[in-house]
């Protein structure tokens, strides 16, 4: 079970720090991401971690939003700085067995159910 908590509503600007407990799956060793999808869009990749802590972010994301991994507590963060309008969507984690593919959303097999940001301009 993956359960993401943390999000909300800011203005344009803001920060906001996602979470996501997993239990039931030993995380360590595989790959573990953020995803988001707008109304109308597509799911798309937002930050991936892998077992060696190598992180892949997407271009409207790098310099603002930082992935980390606490794999004692089995636990996927997401730290989001200077929030724009743009950024509001859903946001999912998502684990997957194994270390390869960790930005593909097609290749992760575990979901939670979603955490929504809305950024006010």
């Amino acid at each position: 079970q993956l359960v993401e908590s943390g999000g909300g509503s800011v203005q344009s600007g803001g920060s906001l720090r996602l979470s996501c407990a997993v239990s039931g799956y030993a995380t360590i060793s595989h790959c573990m991401g953020w995803f988001r999808q707008a109304p109308g869009k597509e799911r798309e990749g937002v930050a991936s971690i892998d077992s060696a802590y190598s992180t892949t972010y997407a271009d409207s994301v790098k310099g603002r939003f930082t992935v980390s991994r606490d794999n004692a507590k089995n636990t996927l963060y997401l730290q989001m700085n200077a929030l724009k309008p743009e950024d509001t969507a859903m946001y999912y984690c998502a684990f997957k067995y194994g270390k390869l593919g960790c930005f593909d959303p097609r290749a992760y097999t575990y979901w939670g159910q979603g955490t929504q940001v809305t950024v006010s301009s």
